[in-house]
């Protein structure tokens, strides 16, 4: 079973086209995103997901006017592995947030619940691809709507999300609609 879900960027030019495949061993996500701006970039994401929608790998693709760089990220039992190294500054993390896409918030959501709460995020920067650990928070205001708050990298930022029954983002104030 395949799902498409489409999200322009509202901040600036920008869409991203994410496809969804449901196969007997897990869930592969792959995604397309163009951003234009200040820093106009392309991003290929490549994620396996287990049943559970638990990350268990993810490669990024970035391309921008001058450079083109592959990262690759995944979740063993004890460790998170970037670009075949094994991160202790990333222990703490239950899940993965690439800053470009709202894709990520569905794996939050998914992971804690409908009551919400606290994780601990592996934070990717599209810009740079730079990684750290970072704090958030999710809670739930009406049925379909979210508060992010980020305890972390933007400390104090906050967003209501609003999603849909399979907890996928359909707007994310300010920067993403879903199309």
């Amino acid at each position: 079973m395949r799902h498409t879900f489409c999200w322009r960027r509202l901040d600036r030019d920008g869409l991203e086209v994410t496809w969804v495949t449901h196969g007997h061993s897990g869930i592969g996500v792959r995604t397309s995103l163009l951003s234009a701006g200040e820093f106009p970039l392309e991003l290929r994401l490549d994620w396996q997901l287990d049943r559970a929608w638990r990350t268990r790998s993810l490669v990024i693709d970035r391309r921008d006017m001058t450079s083109q760089r592959r990262m690759t990220i995944e979740r063993l039992p004890e460790a998170w592995i970037v670009d075949g190294a094994a991160r202790s500054d990333l222990a703490a993390c239950d899940e993965i947030d690439v800053s470009a896409t709202p894709f990520c918030n569905s794996l939050a959501l998914r992971m804690l619940g409908e009551t919400g709460g606290e994780l601990t995020a592996l934070y990717v920067n599209a810009l740079d691809l730079s990684v750290r650990a970072s704090r958030q928070r999710y809670v739930p205001v009406a049925p379909g709507v979210w508060r992010y708050v980020d305890l972390g990298v933007a400390a104090g930022f906050e967003a209501e999300l609003a999603v849909d029954d399979a907890l996928m983002v359909r707007s994310y104030d300010g920067l993403f609609a879903r199309v």
